[in-house]
C-alpha cells in the first residue's frame, strides 16, 4: 500500500476541489472547494472510494453543512474564522465501524475536564537562562529530525527525515526551537495558509528531561508573535487527546476547545483521537 501524502487539485466542469490524499492515515481530507457543491461532494467520495479511505474529512462552510449531514456525515469540530473570517466545520464520514469507534473516549473526556479546570495564565514564567530560543534555520533540519525521531515512534508525517524537514522550511513552514548546551531540546512549527490568513501550530515536541520549564508555551508565544506580524490572525492546533500536557499548554495560553477528531491519525503506536483548539486575534 502507498504511504505517501498527496496534495491534489481536481478541476471539473462546474467545480474545483483541493484534496489531501493521505495513504498513511487511510483518509481523504477536503481542504477547500469552489463551485457546484454537489459535484465537489461526489468527486470527493469517488476519490475516497478509489483509495479505500477509512475516513473522509470535509472542511466545510456553514452553508454546506446540512447537505453533508443529510449524506451521513458527522460533525466533529470547528475552527472559528478559518476562511477569511468565516467559520470552518469538520464534517466526517467513516467507511469502517472500527475506525469510528474509539476505546479511549471516556478517558479522554476525563483528561479534557481536568485541563479545562486549570486557570488561564496571562504571564509565562521565564525558563532558566541556559535555554536559548530562536527561529529555526535550514541548518537545523538534522537536529529537528532527530528530536522528532526520539519523541515519536510513529508520526503522521515523516518528520524524522531531515530532507523532509528541510523541504517543510523551504516551503514556508516556520519552526521555533529551544537549545540547551547547543542541543535542540524543544520545537514547534506553524503551517501557514497565506491566502486564508490562518495557521496551524503543530509538530510540538520537547525531550522528557526538559519538560518541567514550560518551554512549549514559550514557543507557542513566539510563533504567535511571528504570525500576527505577518497578518495571520486565525491560529489553531490539533493535539493528542491523551496528552494532558499539550492540551493544558494550549488551554492555559488562551486557546478554546472546539471538538475531538476520532481516530484521526497514526501517532506513537496506534490511531489516536485529536483535540481541536482555536485562538483568534480578530
Amino acid at each position: 500500500m502507498e504511504t505517501g501524502i498527496i496534495e491534489r487539485k481536481i478541476q471539473k466542469q462546474r467545480s474545483t476541489i483541493h484534496l489531501t490524499i493521505d495513504h498513511f492515515n487511510k483518509r481523504v481530507r477536503v481542504e477547500d472547494y469552489l463551485g457546484h457543491f454537489q459535484e465537489c461532494l461526489e468527486e470527493s467520495l469517488k476519490v475516497a472510494n478509489e483509495m479505500a479511505a477509512e475516513k473522509i474529512i470535509f472542511k466545510t462552510r456553514k452553508e454546506n453543512m446540512q447537505e453533508l449531514l443529510s449524506r451521513g456525515f458527522l460533525y466533529e469540530g470547528s475552527i472559528d474564522k478559518f476562511f477569511l473570517g468565516s467559520d470552518c466545520f469538520f464534517l466526517v464520514k467513516y467507511t469502517r465501524n472500527e475506525r469510528r469507534n474509539s476505546d479511549g473516549w471516556a478517558r479522554e473526556d476525563r483528561i479534557l475536564n481536568d485541563v479545562l479546570a486549570l486557570p488561564l495564565k496571562s504571564m509565562l514564567d521565564a525558563p532558566p537562562s541556559a535555554y536559548q530560543v530562536r527561529k529555526a534555520e535550514l541548518s537545523d533540519s538534522k537536529q529537528l529530525a532527530q528530536l522528532y525521531g526520539k519523541i515519536f515512534e510513529v508520526y503522521p508525517t515523516p518528520m524524522d527525515d531531515p530532507a523532509y524537514v528541510k523541504k517543510c522550511i523551504e516551503n514556508g513552514t516556520v519552526f521555533y526551537i529551544y537549545l540547551h548546551d547547543g542541543k535542540l531540546v524543544s520545537a514547534a512549527s506553524a503551517e501557514i495558509d497565506a491566502f486564508y490568513h490562518n495557521a496551524e501550530i503543530t509538530d510540538c515536541a520537547t525531550l522528557p528531561e526538559h519538560r518541567q520549564y514550560g518551554l512549549m508555551k514559550h514557543l507557542i508565544a513566539r510563533i504567535e508573535d511571528y504570525l500576527i506580524s505577518h497578518e495571520i490572525y486565525c491560529i489553531y492546533s490539533i493535539a493528542r487527546s491523551l496528552s494532558f500536557g499539550m492540551n493544558a499548554a494550549l488551554h492555559q495560553y488562551g486557546y478554546s476547545y472546539r471538538g475531538r477528531l476520532a481516530n484521526n491519525c497514526y501517532i506513537f503506536d496506534k490511531l489516536e483521537d485529536m483535540n481541536l483548539w482555536v485562538k483568534n486575534y480578530t
